[in-house]
């Protein structure tokens, strides 16, 4: 929302400010200006301490951008005097004073001041002595109050800024309302006084789009000392770089191709005079950003790609990267493609935006949360685990050790425990086979686990969840493994490999192929691979969750009850029963001697 603030001079100025927050502006007890701001140049001859605010804007100029926005050291700042500004919702004067800590790129160049719901803001206003009114109770509960409660200006007697929502006081007539409902009826009341209007505001700054090197797309510009900067014509793009021998930078330190004499001098496309290119080249994700819509059509050197190509794969499904990588990379390569559809490049029936779905990953850190590095000596290679451990082996824990969008750290300890639930695996297939499988009955709990397991491997395979996919593999093999007797019929077991497969792909294959080929090996073809089968698909009414109320008891009297699935199974209801806070606080650090489980009913540990 931007509300205009006017101050109380002869010229009438008005400054736009920008605030998510409209239920706080009538606790705005102070307007802060950038020293770039341009108003303050405007009103100089009625500024009173003129000198000393020019002298601090010159020594703000002077500092680093980092240095004015760290949250860590002092805040700085000077009053104007001799002007005062008018807070529109109140119609109150406030003091205008400049502070480097606001920049003039970001937002409007100026901030409404709100020092006791804004720590920034609070901080400076502590340390310059400034007033302080607070509007904002953190409750959500709506208070009885006048229309015009006082209004109590304090310097001092507040510990912190209350930056949450709750309910509005010292409002005037928004007094009571919860923040959301202010916000909406604050803003609308200033847009119908003609002060305020509902905006968007990006935080974008320009780009540097030039290096100093030799790598990198040649910028296509052309300076000549008669016409200026020429752009290179159409029919001589693209710049192709020259050979060089050297590719270190020159001894002025422009690029390596300022000292190629022969390609740098050219004649000028505008008057034919002589002229010099561009040595600079573009950073790397000028190329690096838009190579999803060059794999459209790869071949083409007429065009960026065919029409009906673009029509066919764009936009893309999928797009996934590293952490590293989501705000740049995603930034660069939406603005490109998003100026490219503005000039008209695709058929309009792509849409304006590159990706339907954008996702990233996180890091893998070495042993202790530590980022990988060859200094550190501490880098995991695929191919040291994959000869000692194999490549399944590898895949499914780097599944298993953590959520999909999180930095994971490496543990040497997860990859053998990954390993032996593969083995596991492998175990419980020589098991089965070692009986007749054709002659088995799964039984009802282990079938119904099997159609569970496969409706949340199905699942979170589509959110991404794959070490909870993984988790639930490993507690159906270790329920299986517990009833082996039983075992699985040939046909869930099959069902088993496939969603077990995307996971460990060269031991599903393998089994699949000792169920399915060992039997006729010379009928065998590539469409009998378990990567050519369909998925399986889950029972619905064998999936249906029915539950109970399970009785916890510590040594014989209950001390709580949870809500549990009907046919949960004794480690199951174990884990379940141990997480519960009150029995943390019976069982305390005693050992845990027994643990008797009645299925259905309760369970019963004993210390």
């Amino acid at each position: 929302m931007k509300k205009r603030t006017k101050f109380s001079s002869p010229i009438k100025n008005e400054i736009d400010v920008f605030t998510t927050r409209t239920d706080t502006l009538f606790g705005a007890t102070y307007l802060v200006l950038a020293p770039e701001h341009p108003i303050i140049e405007e009103l100089k001859g009625e500024i009173t301490n003129y000198k000393s605010v020019e002298r601090y804007i010159k020594e703000s100029k002077e500092k680093i951008e980092r240095e004015r926005v760290s949250e860590v050291k002092n805040k700085t700042g000077i009053e104007i005097k001799g002007i005062k500004a008018v807070n529109p919702v109140n119609l109150r004067e406030i003091p205008v004073v400049v502070a480097d800590y606001v920049l003039m790129h970001y937002g409007t160049g100026a901030i409404m001041a709100v020092p006791t719901h804004d720590q920034r803001d609070f901080d400076f206003a502590r340390e310059y002595k400034l007033p302080m009114i607070e509007v904002i109770k953190p409750s959500k509960k709506k208070k009885e109050l006048p229309k015009e409660a006082g209004v109590a200006v304090s310097k001092g007697h507040f510990e912190k800024a209350y930056e949450g929502e709750g309910y509005l006081v010292n409002s005037g007539r928004f007094n009571g309302l919860d923040s959301e409902t202010a916000k909406e009826r604050i803003g609308e009341w200033l847009k119908k006084k003609g002060l305020a209007k509902k905006t968007v505001h990006y935080k974008l700054r320009d780009w540097i789009f030039s290096r100093q090197r030799y790598w990198g797309e040649p910028i296509p510009m052309i300076k000549c000392q008669r016409c200026g900067w020429v752009a290179v014509p159409e029919k001589e793009l693209p710049v192709k770089l020259p050979r060089v021998k050297k590719y270190q930078l020159t001894k002025t330190g422009e690029s390596p191709l300022a000292a190629v004499e022969d390609w740098v001098n050219v004649k000028c496309p505008k008057c034919g005079g002589p002229a010099k290119r561009e040595t600079d080249v573009m950073p790397n994700w000028a190329g690096s950003n838009w190579y999803y819509l060059r794999y459209c059509d790869s071949k083409n050197d007429k065009k960026l790609a065919d029409p009906k190509l673009l029509r066919f794969w764009m936009p893309v499904d999928w797009y996934n990267g590293g952490m590293e990588h989501t705000t740049l990379h995603l930034l660069y390569s939406r603005f490109i493609y998003k100026f490219l559809w503005d000039i008209g490049t695709f058929p309009k029936i792509i849409g304006p935006e590159p990706y339907k779905k954008r996702t990233s990953h996180g890091m893998v850190l070495g042993e202790g949360g530590i980022k990988m590095s060859k200094s550190r000596g501490n880098v995991i290679t695929p191919e040291q685990v994959i000869k000692q451990y194999g490549a399944d082996t590898l895949r499914v824990y780097e599944m298993f050790m953590g959520p999909f969008g999180e930095a994971i750290a490496w543990d040497a300890k997860g990859v053998k425990g990954t390993k032996r639930f593969l083995q596991k695996v492998w175990g419980l297939f020589e098991d089965s086979q070692s009986s007749n499988p054709e002659s088995k009955s799964s039984d009802s709990k282990i079938k119904k686990l099997l159609h569970k397991t496969i409706k949340k491997v199905s699942e979170d395979i589509e959110n991404l969840k794959f070490n909870t996919a993984v988790s639930s593999l490993m507690e159906f093999c270790n329920a299986w493994q517990k009833d082996i007797q039983n075992g699985l019929r040939e046909e869930d077991f099959k069902d088993f490999l496939k969603i077990f497969s995307p996971f460990a792909p060269h031991i599903a294959e393998e089994l699949w192929w000792k169920l399915k080929a060992e039997k006729n090996l010379k009928n065998y073809k590539k469409s009998d691979s378990i990567f050519s089968q369909p998925w399986p698909k889950y029972d619905p009414e064998l999936v249906e969750e029915k539950k109970i109320t399970l009785v916890i008891q510590i040594n014989g009297r209950v001390r709580d009850k949870i809500e549990a699935e009907a046919d949960i199974f004794e480690e199951k209801a174990r884990d379940l029963a141990l997480a519960q806070e009150k029995v943390k606080k019976w069982i305390g650090g005693k050992e845990i001697k027994k643990v008797i489980f009645v299925p259905g009913k309760l369970i019963n540990i004993v210390t």
